[in-house]
């Protein structure tokens, strides 16, 4: 299981953009997503964190890996396409 904070992911766009590139790179990774919580956790079959957060950093988000324990909410991250699709 690999989680990432996305603080860029605000609407149910940005879910089916995250969600289609994680499918792309392992179309049978199971996918949880906590909108209100900007929380992407993967349940990956074939690729590495690495190949995730690529992904999901391809389609416009800024993934930041969780850490147990770790309030990452305060943290400010800025996506590198401007934020949510919706902008």
């Amino acid at each position: 299981m690999i989680s990432f904070y996305v603080n860029d992911m605000t609407c149910g766009r940005c879910i089916n953009a995250i969600t289609a590139a994680v499918k792309a790179v392992d179309r049978d990774a199971t996918i949880d997503i906590d909108l209100p919580a900007h929380n992407v956790t993967i349940h990956p079959t074939v690729v590495d964190e690495a190949a995730l957060k690529r992904a999901i950093e391809g389609a416009g988000y800024s993934p930041v890996r969780q850490v147990k324990g770790a309030d990452l909410a305060a943290t400010a991250v800025t996506s590198k396409s401007g934020g949510c699709c919706c902008r």
